[in-house]
C-alpha cells in the first residue's frame, strides 16, 4: 500500500489587502496561514499572537486568529470576548467567527465557560482544530494566525501535516532555559518541512517608568543570538512592559489601546518585517514522498 502527500505550495504573496491579488491561496480565501509556537509555556506566545494580529491589521491586512490551544484557550480573555456563548452558524453549517476590532476570532473559550475544562483525548482535539480552521466562515483574509499550545505534540503535528502553512514564528524569552526549549520547537517545524519565518524575543529589556533605567530581568539578546546560530530571521524583540499585562488582562491589547507605546511600536516593526519577508520570499514547493507501509521505504523524517 502506498500513499503520497500533495505538493505543498509555499509560494508567498504580500500580506496587505491592497497587494494580496497575487499568488495562490493557502485555504479558500486565505492568503497566508501562520503558526505562532513556542517550545514551552509562559513566554507570552498568546500575547504576541494577539498583538501581532492587530499590528498586521494596522498595515492594511485582513486578519483572522485561531486559538489553537484547544485545552487551554486564553485568547477570549485577552480580547474581552464573551465566554461560553457559542457563535452563530451560517445556513450551510459554517461557524461565524467573533469580530473584535475587525479581527475575526475563533477559540474553544467561546464554547466553554471560564472554569469549565475541555477534557478531550487527542483525536477530539484534532477534530476541534479542524472545525476551527476549515469549518469557519473566514471570508477573504491576508493572514490567518494560529496561536498554538506550547510543546511539540499532536496539535503541532496535525497542523503541519494537514494544512498548507506559510511558515511558523517561534516565540522565546531571553533566558537560556527558554532558548533551549524554543530551539526544540523550531527544529520540530523544520523536521515536518514548515518554513521558519523568524524568532521573536518577548519580555526583553524592562524600562523603569520613573527613572528611565533599563533592566534586563530575563537577560537580553538570546533570541537574536539563536537566530544567528540557526540561520533563521530575527523578527524583533518586545520589551517587558507592565502595560502589556494590564491591557491584556482587561481585554484591550496594547497595540490597539496604546499604539504609540514602545511595545506597540516594536510589534509594528515586526509586522512590517514579516509582511515584507512573505512578499519577497521565493516560491518553495516541497517534493512529494512515496511511503511503502510494509517496508517503511521512503518515510519522511517526521515518521
Amino acid at each position: 500500500m502506498q500513499t503520497t502527500n500533495p505538493h505543498h505550495d509555499h509560494q508567498h504573496a504580500p500580506g496587505a489587502s491592497s497587494q494580496a491579488s497575487a499568488g495562490p491561496e493557502k485555504l479558500p480565501g486565505i492568503r497566508h496561514v501562520i503558526a505562532v509556537g513556542s517550545g514551552k509555556g509562559g513566554v507570552g506566545k498568546s500575547t504576541v499572537s494577539v498583538n501581532l494580529a492587530f499590528a498586521l491589521q494596522q498595515i492594511g491586512g485582513r486578519i483572522g486568529l485561531v486559538d489553537a490551544d484547544i485545552l487551554g484557550p486564553s485568547i477570549p480573555g485577552m480580547l474581552g470576548l464573551p465566554i461560553g456563548q457559542p457563535p452563530t452558524t451560517t445556513p450551510d453549517g459554517k461557524i461565524v467567527p467573533v469580530d473584535r476590532h475587525n479581527l475575526k476570532v475563533m477559540s474553544m473559550g467561546m464554547l466553554t465557560g471560564d472554569d469549565a475544562p475541555a477534557v478531550l483525548r487527542g483525536p477530539m482535539v484534532g477534530k476541534y482544530l479542524h472545525m476551527f480552521i476549515r469549518g469557519v466562515q473566514w471570508g477573504h483574509l491576508d493572514y490567518l494566525i494560529l496561536d498554538l499550545p506550547p510543546g511539540t505534540g499532536d496539535t503541532q503535528l496535525t497542523l503541519a501535516q494537514s494544512y498548507p502553512l506559510s511558515g511558523a514564528i517561534i516565540v522565546t524569552t531571553p533566558q537560556d532555559v527558554s532558548l533551549k526549549i524554543a530551539r526544540r520547537g523550531l527544529r520540530m517545524f523544520e523536521t515536518v518541512h514548515v518554513p521558519i519565518l523568524g524568532i521573536i524575543e518577548n519580555m526583553s529589556t524592562f524600562t523603569c517608568p520613573h527613572c528611565g533605567k533599563g533592566t534586563d530581568i530575563f537577560r537580553r539578546g538570546g533570541g537574536e543570538r539563536m537566530s544567528r546560530q540557526l540561520e533563521v530571521p530575527f523578527l524583533g524583540a518586545i520589551p517587558l512592559d507592565a502595560d502589556v499585562v494590564t491591557c491584556g488582562d482587561e481585554g484591550r491589547p496594547i497595540v490597539v489601546d496604546k499604539p504609540k507605546s514602545v511595545a506597540a511600536q516594536a510589534y509594528a516593526a515586526i509586522a512590517a518585517a514579516l509582511a515584507e519577508q512573505l512578499h519577497a520570499a521565493p516560491a518553495t514547493v516541497l517534493k512529494p514522498f512515496v511511503l511503502t507501509w510494509d517496508s517503511n521505504e521512503g518515510a519522511p523524517a517526521w515518521m
